[in-house]
């Protein structure tokens, strides 16, 4: 017979968590105005809010970081994360950053600046709140079919190429790079295919523009190309990672994603003009370029979770646990977004809470009756995350409005997602009773959702 399934680790360390009852999560939730970010985490069972940083270390990162130099500058540290960026990527200049949206900052602090445009597919939260924060406009220039949660199509977090040449003729003067988002993040960790990547770099070319991919889940992106995309079949990880990059002139990185680190980031590049102009606000926010906000064990560690984590068996496993979660919710008749991403399962709100108008958040309000249910903890990407519109000031509804279940590397087993399924499945057999959702009392004029104060209705 053929033989199941299995995770390619074994574990050898476990953390105690603990199940609470619904009197304990109902007075929790209410002194955190109904936002789960500010839960504390033993308040938590299972803590789906996010895969940043929250992933377990191997033991070769473990081992890595009693090697790390800690010397301010010049550090054999640095040296050894700066080859191991270089060899994936094809980038000679690295600057190393405490996170991803450090990374952006440093970076967008010597490009972006007001009244610019600038292009993508579905920025995250962060891109677009460094973008708007500079009095620049964030343009989603992705497919139609990303907002089909049900429509299944293999590359669903695309540019679409059309709107993205519409963008270059009447933005040309404004644009100072395109992103793309590799996995795209906010449409459901929809991949980009290599078609699309080549696509997009030729348009770039033809206006004189650069390119930048946005980088947290590349491996991710790279596995889907592998598995999904004609003529990449038989290519290793590292070698489509390298390829991807080509049709880019840098990247920002969230190491804390696909590197699986607990903390660190880079942004790199080919273009010695961009290292020089950034390389000076990465002195002055984060620190020298040879540390820049990471220690040396850090940068170890993230050294040696970029080379274990471009090699095709790691992420299938990680991607097969995602596809599991999906698989029950399919038995449950559960809609969210199709095909099932790399890191999440992004559960389709509207389609589920149809009593719940959008004026009161469906997406916030199941991320609220999941964790009511059993102590899971999810992040509404939808409506709140949304943010208002710079110019109007009113709630953006335009985009999707979902329930994302970002799955840790490595820290969860199979027997969870079935709690998750379980639970989920519970709230979905009574939806047609919740019939209000949740008002906003208090609000940040940006990135509104990491603290945003509630109520429910």
């Amino acid at each position: 017979m053929e033989l199941p399934f299995s995770e390619s680790f074994r574990i050898k360390m476990v953390e105690p968590i603990r199940q609470s009852s619904r009197a304990e999560r109902e007075a929790w939730l209410k002194e955190a105005h109904y936002n789960v970010f500010q839960l504390r985490a033993e308040q938590v069972f299972i803590d789906l809010l996010t895969d940043s940083g929250t992933g377990a270390m191997s033991d070769r990162q473990w081992s890595a970081m009693m090697m790390g130099d800690e010397s301010y500058a010049g550090a054999r540290s640095f040296f050894k994360f700066k080859d191991t960026v270089t060899r994936i990527t094809g980038f000679p200049y690295v600057l190393p950053t405490h996170q991803g949206r450090a990374a952006e900052n440093v970076f967008f602090s010597a490009t972006v600046h007001k009244g610019d445009v600038v292009p993508g597919n579905s920025h995250f939260d962060t891109t677009k709140g460094h973008i708007e924060s500079r009095g620049a406009l964030a343009l989603d220039c992705t497919i139609d079919e990303a907002k089909n949660t049900q429509l299944e199509i293999p590359f669903k977090g695309n540019v679409d190429p059309k709107k993205l040449e519409a963008a270059l003729n009447e933005y040309k003067d404004r644009i100072p790079f395109i992103i793309i988002t590799c996995t795209n993040n906010t449409a459901g960790g929809q991949p980009v295919s290599m078609q699309n990547l080549r696509e997009c770099y030729a348009l770039a070319q033809k206006f004189g523009k650069r390119v930048v991919i946005d980088s947290a889940r590349f491996a991710e992106n790279a596995y889907f190309i592998k598995t999904r995309e004609k003529g990449y079949e038989s290519k290793s990880i590292k070698e489509i990672c390298r390829e991807m990059f080509s049709y880019a002139d840098g990247m920002t990185m969230s190491a804390k994603k696909d590197a699986i680190v607990n903390m660190g980031g880079f942004f790199a590049t080919k273009h010695a003009d961009w290292y020089d102009a950034a390389k000076v606000f990465c002195i002055v926010n984060e620190g020298y370029i040879t540390y820049g906000g990471m220690n040396g064990r850090d940068m170890e560690a993230l050294a040696v979770g970029l080379d274990e984590n471009t090699e095709f068996d790691n992420l299938y496993t990680r991607i097969h646990q995602v596809q599991y979660l999906g698989a029950k919710l399919d038995e449950y008749g559960i809609p969210y977004q199709r095909p099932a991403g790399g890191h999440a399962i992004f559960v389709d709100a509207t389609r589920i809470l149809t009593n719940v108008p959008k004026e009161e958040f469906p997406a916030q309000t199941l991320t609220v009756e999941l964790y009511l249910e059993a102590g899971i903890r999810g992040c509404e990407i939808g409506y709140i995350l949304a943010d208002r519109d710079p110019e109007t000031k009113q709630n953006r509804f335009g985009g999707l409005d979902l329930l994302r279940l970002a799955i840790p590397r490595r820290t969860y087993t199979d027997n969870h997602m079935n709690v998750v399924a379980a639970a989920l499945k519970n709230v979905f057999d009574r939806r047609e009773q919740i019939k209000h959702g949740v008002k906003i009392t208090w609000e940040a004029p940006i990135m509104r959702h990491f603290t945003v104060q509630l109520e429910r209705l």
